[in-house]
């Protein structure tokens, strides 16, 4: 389990690492606003990661840090960005059920309770990127409906839900 923990560090690390690189590709296209949005999503990832960090310590584990992957630098469209967010947050919700049913196969009750939060999170990610990629087709990811989204996003504001329990 603590090797699996581990791996989702990294796993919540590059997820922060993507989307800060989305926020430069938007901050380089003068969208602050999508590059805000991009920036929290980073922030909250960086949260992800240190609430499993600290949880392997609780447990008196121990937390190997590896590499983290270089995320990909330029998007052909804001569309395109908001597609592969989308994608990635499935991917990271399909990580996050395997960790619950190892859990649940080693018995490790604890762990599985910790990863619940996990598990209802990833819900509330995938229908913020699914919004955002909706709102994007929407507008056909350009024009003034792009510029109207942006200003919309640039209100977001980082609240660190790992914190709030």
């Amino acid at each position: 389990m603590q090797e699996e923990l581990n791996k989702q560090i990294n796993a919540e690390m590059y997820s922060a690492y993507l989307y800060l690189a989305m926020s430069a590709y938007f901050e380089d296209r003068n969208l602050s606003g999508f590059a805000n949005w991009m920036y929290i999503q980073a922030q909250e990832e960086m949260t992800h990661a240190m609430k499993i960090y600290r949880y392997v310590f609780e447990r008196g584990g121990r937390v190997y840090l590896q590499p983290i992957e270089g995320p990909p630098k330029e998007w052909d469209d804001a569309v395109k960005v908001a597609e592969e967010v989308y994608a990635h947050e499935q991917k990271v919700t399909g990580m996050i059920h395997n960790l619950v049913n190892l859990a649940r196969e080693e018995k490790d009750h604890g762990t599985d309770n910790m990863l619940q939060w996990f598990v209802s999170e990833q819900v509330e990610e995938e229908a913020n990127a699914d919004e955002l990629l909706q709102q994007l087709k929407m507008v056909g990811g350009k024009g003034q409906g792009l510029l109207m989204l942006d200003r919309e996003l640039s209100q977001r504001q980082f609240v660190d839900e790992t914190q709030q329990e």
